[in-house]
């Protein structure tokens, strides 16, 4: 039976790199629907990121890590993404305190006991809020990605073809973007979330140990 999220529960947005938790953001759930899914990340949030032995925060899981629980900035970010598809659409603030779409290209999401799993693919689009131009993101991140070997070139010519789909998408005013999100506002007596129990535990660690 499938798992059904309820709108205000609180869940963990994942990334995983090779069976092992890369990063883990405790999100809000908006709509979990079967052909869509609408979540929230608080400002605040305290998220598990990974950190290299500098102590630094890593971009790329291109270098051992280890998880810490710290808080992430305080601007609440609106997500949406759909079943087989391989990016989301974030409702992102600029570092100018610009609203823009904000295309995050990734493994479609695997829904899990509690919340879902992906795969981030480096590249990103920035789409401005009134459509009028738009611009790739973190092109020399996707080509180190490439020339360390995490992705393939074929793996990153795919990704810039999907990114273009979803400008497509939204600059078409496809729905549900063609409803004003930016007036958008949570319910407020819902929660801030948290880390949930497991949310550290390696997926490939998880299914080995499982019979």
């Amino acid at each position: 039976m499938l798992l059904v999220f309820e709108p205000g529960e609180g869940i963990v947005l994942r990334e995983v790199w090779r069976g092992r938790v890369f990063e883990a953001r405790p999100t809000t759930v908006v709509r979990d629907d079967p052909d869509q899914l609408i979540l929230l990340l608080p400002g605040g949030a305290r998220c598990g990121v990974p950190i290299g032995g500098d102590g630094r925060e890593l971009r790329l899981p291109d270098r051992p890590w280890r998880l810490e629980i710290r808080p992430r900035g305080d601007r609440s970010i609106l997500s949406f993404a759909w079943p087989a598809t391989p990016y989301s659409v974030l409702l992102w603030t600029a570092r100018d305190h610009r609203r823009v779409w904000y295309v995050n290209l990734q493994d479609p999401l695997t829904r899990t006991a509690i919340g879902f799993d992906t795969v981030d693919h480096a590249l990103d689009v920035v789409i401005e809020l009134d459509r009028s131009s738009w611009r790739w993101k973190d092109e020399e991140e996707l080509a180190e990605a490439v020339s360390g070997g995490l992705f393939t070139a074929q793996e990153a010519a795919d990704f810039r073809a999907w990114g273009l789909r979803a400008v497509d998408r939204i600059i078409s005013e496809s729905p549900p973007f063609d409803l004003d999100w930016e007036g958008w506002h949570p319910d407020p007596d819902w929660p801030l979330p948290e880390l949930r129990e497991g949310w550290d535990v390696d997926p490939g660690v998880s299914d080995r140990a499982t019979p």
